[in-house]
């Protein structure tokens, strides 16, 4: 089975300010992400072939984005899978770029989560036979993946606060060199320990915020890139996985790892090649809806050691200076999570990265990037990943 590495590259990019967009709609965002990403690529939108529009809430046809970018007649999809939407939309414009069906095509990620009035993220429809299982808020479940973490390696409450405040303290420290960031201000460790409560242990620091934004990516093959840039990103491989409630049926489900994470990160690496990711990597952006699952992330990725994550956090592998760079834009904790937007976010700032265009943020010499998107509760998520790297 041939896979997606270098069969695919990034061509152009554009991204929005994240925050609370009063004064704007979907379709101002989609105009404005858009219109970076055409000065980027150095095309019109009558170059483009077909679309893939990822959004949770915003719409329910492909129609919002031919709207917003005056299409005329194109083939767009809409696409929806939880919060791996935005990377599922660029995944599947990969594959239709890949298969030689079309030369140029986007990929467009939007949502305005102020508007709805949530103070979270709107609850998503529960797949059950029984019709009696709770509609759990996000924060109550992954407070679950907390504590039993807590409990399972050993760790004191105050231990565990400690760890997680650093992961809060280093994105929000990313954050506050990011223009695009809904949140720039950085925050001390003891902010974060005593912060308001949200779903114990896990305080308001703890927690990403609700935000509006969108995001958009132009892709075509290897060899049409090199008419339209030099510095172009080629895709290197893509895994997504989708779990069918077996952890909500385990008696020892174990709440300390999740196995979505697991499958999707091997599916993306054995197509790139990687064989050890905490070496190979030159850095990542991963979805940090609570300090918890990024830590747990660490683990399921293979840049941690099975309980150790937290030796790595105090070492700083993870700061913008560490061995491995993660969440180097601020993460969903600067930016909230606007569910369509965020995947796409998240490449966005992977491309600039691997371009050297990354301001005070810049990585040196990165060469491989990895994003990656968690949707739903422990004991069934989605799960995407792309890793995207340098041309050869």
């Amino acid at each position: 089975m041939e896979g997606i590495k270098d069969r695919v590259a990034i061509i152009g990019m554009g991204c929005t300010k994240f925050g609370e967009h009063w004064d704007k709609g979907v379709e101002h965002l989609l105009a404005e992400a858009a219109a970076e990403a055409y000065e980027d690529a150095g095309i019109e939108a009558k170059d483009i072939q077909a679309a893939w529009l990822g959004t949770y809430q915003s719409g329910r046809t492909g129609q919002i984005l031919s709207h917003a970018l005056k299409f005329e007649y194109i083939p767009i999809t809409r696409c929806e899978n939880a919060c791996g939407t935005g990377t599922d939309a660029f995944r599947n414009a990969c594959y239709a770029v890949a298969s030689g069906v079309y030369d140029i095509v986007m990929a467009a990620g939007v949502e305005k989560l102020k508007d709805s009035g949530f103070s979270g993220l709107p609850l998503m429809a529960e797949v059950v036979t029984s019709g009696v299982m709770p509609a759990t808020p996000a924060p109550s479940s992954f407070a679950l993946s907390a504590t039993r973490y807590f409990h399972h390696y050993g760790l004191s409450y105050e231990e565990g606060k400690r760890t997680l405040a650093k992961i809060a303290v280093k994105n929000h420290h990313n954050g506050s060199m990011n223009p695009r960031a809904h949140f720039r201000r950085e925050i001390t460790e003891e902010q974060a320990v005593n912060a308001p409560m949200i779903a114990w242990p896990l305080g308001l620091f703890d927690c990403c915020g609700v935000s509006d934004g969108s995001a958009v990516a132009v892709i075509t093959r290897p060899e049409l890139a090199k008419k339209f840039r030099d510095d172009y990103i080629l895709v290197k491989g893509l895994g997504l996985t989708c779990g069918g409630m077996q952890g909500t049926l385990q008696d020892d489900y174990d709440f300390v790892h999740f196995p979505e994470n697991v499958t999707a990160s091997q599916l993306a690496y054995k197509e790139a090649g990687i064989k050890n990711p905490r070496k190979e990597l030159s850095l990542a952006v991963v979805h940090d809806c609570f300090t918890i699952t990024e830590l747990l992330i660490y683990e399921d990725l293979q840049w941690s050691q099975r309980g150790r994550a937290r030796e790595d956090i105090e070492a700083g592998t993870f700061t913008l200076q560490g061995e491995l760079p993660v969440n180097t834009d601020g993460g969903l904790k600067c930016f909230g999570h606007p569910i369509g937007a965020s995947g796409l976010r998240m490449i966005y700032e992977i491309y600039k990265q691997l371009q050297g265009k990354a301001g005070e943020r810049q990585v040196r010499n990165p060469t491989l990037g990895l994003t990656h998107n968690l949707g739903g509760r422990p004991g069934s998520f989605t799960c995407a990943v792309s890793i995207l790297g340098r041309r050869d």
